[in-house]
């Protein structure tokens, strides 16, 4: 805010708290100095609310206090009474700016940018507004008392009121005109607030507008003979008829300006000794009845407006949910029936409660109903019936980890049977406390029998390729032995040599053959886990390593073993895993450097084991890291160390198929250190317009 703004907005602020001051001395009783009513008070909280985040709020302080001493001393009171005034204003000020900010924080004047919506609101403003008066009370009747030396609790029970009624009125009207006003000058500020509203005016439906006429009527016909008229009936209640009206049909804005029109009228006609209250001949009793009244009307005013607001406000929200979770459903139905996989929901007791039309086509079925029976149609792949406690959702519901477990599930239109990978999910507890589990069927008839042929190609050319290299390292080695007793010569010595690379390549294409078929086998065999104690299996890797050294004739390699923890896997192509990785570690050292290889592991946040293997050989050259993964990738081609480039590429395959990661690191001391993941020992390694009943799958 600029300090042009600023200090026009106190300028204003102080020319309106100046007639409400002048107004509310007007109204002073006889004897006391204090008056019937205090409009000032409800100005003067919407003042330093409004002016909460202003730069110099000392100016608003001191035109406040001039104000007071000048409307204080000009209308008959005494100096040190006006300066008592002028404290106790200013304390009730600052009390209820902090209880306001503290207790309603979220609101435009108590520091944040909400309008008063909520039928809370009402109570935590009164109820600041009474606090705050309590202590302004505490101080002016006190001041009194110490000038004219008599204290009379009527007139503190007056201040106590008519304070409270003036900020609960004056105070509401104040705080929504400023939010709307600080609103409007946010979203449109080249727009006035007239022309809002106007533009709402225009927009209200007649029948509407014919409405608020008809009330402002009613009420000031009810008002004028309810207090104008000297009949002598208590109808001054009876009027809150015209107050509950308005706050059940119309809006909130109207609601607190037709309290506060209705309430100065309900306090000048006891003024003038019209109306019910006027009979009261003690002024202080007559002050407290009439802003009873005026309190009454506005309490019941803003608190049915308010919760009329906030339950069509909760209407709303709820319309917009219900619409959200609407178009939520239509939209999960629509993915659920466009899926190719099967899925089916079922409560433990059997009953199906959604079904999808893949899986109604897997099922061999169109409709699921309550006599279908879809577990008979499913089957182990050796061909033996899934019993009850073996169904999937049971399994998944008992707690275990269902996933991508084969099943045969043979229907009439398939009798040599579909083969379905199936993995099941328990799903949160009903309202009803009822127990479901949602299960997944992946046809994967087309991937096992690929699988099986290439098992089969696996045993042609284990038998067909592996038989001929045989033959020729066997005519090889004979033609050696003949050469070795033939008289030597240049061509001797030049068939010898021809021979050794004869026998090479024969071993090099042995090697890329056993190399392929590992990782054919890595790939695509099926992943059996059980429990493995790791230990075992690498004490019995480590003793073959150290044999394989001793028959050679060469250095027995070093190893250091840690505690290792046991893992759930294949044992099969762990253990191939565990003896690429340990075969590489020895191969790729240093010549006439003895291989020191430690194989540790620990546990990891998942669940899982992390299997780690240090060495001291040559290291990975820099940026290979990744890609001696690949096939057929060989870091050190330059080295003389034979190999296929596929055993890495072996151990990624086996590592992943067990739902893990492997990665490759320098070691501090020199050499290379691989990191590879494992399910844990007790756990398995890691998918029609919808129908409903029917029983379990």
């Amino acid at each position: 805010m600029t300090a042009a703004a600023q200090t026009g907005r106190t300028l204003g602020f102080t020319v309106l708290y100046l007639a409400a001051t002048y107004a509310g001395r007007l109204t002073v009783m006889d004897h006391t100095s204090l008056s019937l009513v205090w409009p000032a008070a409800g100005v003067a909280v919407v003042w330093f609310c409004a002016q909460r985040r202003a730069r110099w709020r000392w100016l608003d302080a001191v035109a406040l206090t001039v104000v007071t001493m000048v409307v204080n001393l000009a209308t008959g009171a005494s100096a040190p009474l006006a300066a008592a005034f002028v404290v106790a204003n200013l304390a009730q000020v600052w009390v209820f700016l902090h209880l306001f900010s503290r207790f309603a924080p979220h609101l435009w004047g108590a520091g944040g940018d909400a309008l008063m919506a909520r039928s809370g609101d009402v109570w935590r403003l009164l109820g600041v507004a009474f606090a705050a008066t309590a202590v302004g009370a505490a101080i002016g009747p006190t001041a009194v008392w110490w000038v004219n030396g008599a204290y009379s609790w009527p007139a503190t029970a007056v201040w106590l009121t008519r304070n409270t009624a003036s900020i609960l009125l004056i105070g509401a009207v104040g705080l929504r005109i400023g939010w709307l006003v600080s609103n409007r000058a946010q979203r449109c500020p080249f727009r006035s607030a007239g022309t809002a509203l106007a533009a709402a005016w225009r927009r209200t439906p007649g029948w509407r507008i014919t409405e608020y006429v008809a009330l402002s009527v009613v009420s000031i016909v009810a008002y004028l003979v309810g207090f104008a008229l000297n009949h002598g009936l208590p109808l001054a209640f009876p009027l809150l008829a015209v107050t509950v009206w308005a706050g059940l049909r119309l809006a909130t804005s109207f609601v607190m300006l037709h309290d506060l029109v209705l309430g100065g009228m309900a306090i000048l006609f006891t003024l003038h000794g019209y109306g019910p209250f006027a009979g009261i001949s003690a002024h202080p009793a007559r002050a407290l009845v009439a802003q009873a009244f005026v309190g009454m009307v506005a309490v019941v005013g803003l608190t049915l407006a308010l919760s009329r607001d906030e339950r069509v406000a909760l209407m709303r929200r709820l319309t917009v949910r219900e619409r959200e979770a609407s178009d939520q459903a239509r939209l999960m139905t629509t993915v659920i029936e466009s899926m190719s996989d099967g899925l089916a929901v079922m409560r433990a007791d059997g009953r199906v409660l959604v079904l999808n039309p893949a899986c109604a086509a897997m099922l061999g079925t169109a409709e699921i109903t309550d006599a279908t029976r879809p577990t008979d149609v499913l089957f182990h792949p050796d061909g033996r019936p899934v019993a009850q406690q073996e169904r999937p959702y049971l399994r998944a519901l008992a707690g275990e980890r269902l996933r991508d477990v084969d099943y045969v599930i043979r229907t009439a239109g398939h009798p040599d049977g579909r083969i379905v990978s199936v993995s099941a999910t328990p799903l949160p507890t009903d309202a009803d406390g009822g127990r479901s589990a949602v299960v997944m069927f992946h046809d994967v008839t087309a991937a096992r029998r690929h699988r099986d042929e290439l098992a089969s190609f696996a045993g042609v050319v284990a038998h067909d390729l592996l038989n001929p290299l045989t033959t020729i390292d066997g005519w090889t080695d004979a033609a050696v032995e003949e050469l070795t007793e033939a008289p030597d010569g240049p061509a001797v010595r030049e068939a010898r040599a021809s021979l050794t690379r004869v026998r090479r390549a024969a071993d090099r294409m042995r090697h890329l053959i056993d190399g392929l078929l590992a990782y054919t086998t890595a790939r695509d065999a099926t992943v059996q886990p059980v429990d493995v104690p790791l230990r075992d299996l690498v004490d019995d890797i480590v003793a073959a390593r150290v044999d394989l050294a001793t028959a050679a004739g060469t250095g027995a390699p070093r190893f250091t073993v840690g505690d290792l923890d046991p893992v759930a896997a294949d044992p099969v192509l762990v253990r191939q895993l565990l003896d690429n990785l340990v075969g590489n570690a020895i191969k790729y050292t240093a010549p006439g450097r003895t291989p020191h290889v430690t194989i540790t592991t620990a546990p990891a946040p998942d669940g899982r084991v992390v299997v780690r293997i240090a060495d001291n050989g040559l290291g990975i050259p820099a940026g290979q890291h990744h890609a001696i993964f690949g096939n057929f990738h060989r870091a050190h081609r330059d080295a003389g160390i034979t190999g296929t480039g596929l055993g890495l590429a072996i151990c990624q395959r086996i590592v992943h198929r067990h739902g893990g990661t492997i990665t490759a690191a320098d070691h501090p001391g020199g050499g290379s250190v691989f990191t590879f993941t494992l399910p844990r020992a007790g756990a398995s390694p890691a998918r029609p317009r919808l129908q409903t009943a029917g029983r379990a799958v």
